[in-house]
């Protein structure tokens, strides 16, 4: 996991100094003219560069009231010049192929002479084109991050699909599960996000609530007025928590303390009975797959989580990251509820997400078990969702 991560991080600062380098070539020097503009802009791009690559240290560095502004500034960029380079690359491909097609379009009858124009004109003609484009360019980077923006706030869109548990109780059939992942209450979410989400959520009118982790990307003093929003969910079973790795970067004892007195079952690598004697599955829950090992914590255990439990009884697991899924299900697990990919959230991401996970977005079967992975509910990093919108799951169980 640490290799991942590090290949992660090597990843996104190379990828902003390559994009910021594309930026320059493709705006800058198209449409600034002026050496200032174009000096100004260079330090810009070199700071934005420098600040993605060293975010936490930069926020070390400064006071603490500074450091939501800088994250939100620095987050909101990342968004805007990811959307300006996907549409700058899309111009480019397009001129490429077209300029291809003319290449091998077969050769026409000679046209009529015409005279040729002066170098200087040719030069300016060009130089127009160009700051065409680019001008173009921009203005499709700026709608496609609009976009993204207003996408990442709007209400999630609702999937609602059957999954068939064979061992599940006939007086069960028909459960509904809404899950709720990867919120990341912070600098961006917050209280009015969050009653819109509750609001939402309740109007599915579910049996049983499942949070999947990655609730919140700060501590309680911070978020608990946001996230007390959670106390307001409505269901026949209640509602259940598992830790996301953003949680245990944020607090995880502290945060499943608080959850708890808002009544919000913690499932911390154990399982709990749903229903009643006389028809009931277990909801089993892990601590996050990579969380505890990065905190020296004890973090995903499967075996302690399904220890006791009868294996001819229906089992649902709630775990974070679509990970070890095809272990849980010769270990009896029926369905495993995910999220944490995001799907991709963004472009070119969505696109890519599917080579870093076997088990991306959506739902899938092993054996007579199935695992559905969300999209999430919220974002992570830049405020935008192009490609991935955010969406509320409801599941409904059937026997």
């Amino acid at each position: 996991m640490p290799v991942r991560l590090f290949s992660f991080s090597m990843l996104i600062g190379l990828g902003a100094v390559l994009g910021h380098l594309y930026l320059y070539r493709r705006l800058v020097r198209r449409l600034l003219p002026g050496r200032l503009p174009r000096l100004l802009s260079i330090g810009a791009l070199v700071l934005m560069t420098g600040v993605l690559g060293n975010r936490r240290t930069v926020l070390d560095l400064l006071p603490e009231s500074a450091e939501g502004l800088l994250t939100m500034a620095v987050y909101t960029w990342m968004g805007v010049a990811l959307c300006l380079v996907v549409a700058l690359l899309m111009t480019d491909v397009g001129q490429g192929l077209a300029a291809l097609t003319r290449r091998l379009r077969p050769h026409a009858s000679p046209a009529p002479v015409t005279p040729v124009p002066s170098t200087e004109m040719d030069e300016d003609r060009r130089r127009f084109l160009g700051q065409a484009v680019a001008g173009s360019a921009f203005i499709a980077g700026g709608g496609l991050a609009t976009y993204g923006s207003w996408r990442a706030f709007s209400p999630p869109l609702v999937t609602e699909l059957a999954v068939k548990i064979p061992k599940l109780p006939k007086a069960l059939d028909g459960l509904t599960i809404v899950q709720l992942t990867d919120i990341h209450v912070g600098h961006f979410i917050q209280r009015r996000y969050m009653d819109a989400l509750v609001q939402q959520a309740n109007s599915l009118r579910p049996d049983l609530f499942a949070i999947t982790g990655d609730l919140v990307d700060g501590d309680v003093g911070s978020l608990g007025g946001h996230v007390a929003a959670l106390a307001a969910l409505k269901s026949r079973y209640g509602s259940y928590f598992v830790t996301g790795n953003h949680d245990y970067s944020s607090g995880d004892e502290e945060w499943s303390a608080f959850l708890e007195s808002l009544g919000i079952e913690v499932l911390r690598n154990r399982h709990v009975s749903i229903g009643d004697k006389g028809a009931s599955f277990d909801l089993v829950g892990v601590d996050d797959w990579s969380g505890g090992r990065r905190r020296n914590k004890k973090g995903y255990d499967l075996d302690q989580a399904l220890a006791g439990r009868n294996p001819d009884r229906a089992a649902v697991l709630l775990a974070h990251q679509p990970a070890n899924f095809k272990v849980a299900a010769e270990r009896g697990v029926d369905l495993q509820i995910s999220g944490h990919t995001h799907g991709g959230q963004l472009m070119p991401m969505t696109l890519l997400i599917g080579l870093a996970w076997e088990h991306s977005a959506g739902l899938y079967a092993h054996g007579g078990s199935n695992i559905y992975v969300s999209r999430g509910c919220g974002f992570w990093g830049p405020p935008m969702r192009v490609g991935s919108p955010p969406e509320l799951v409801k599941l409904v169980l059937t026997a």
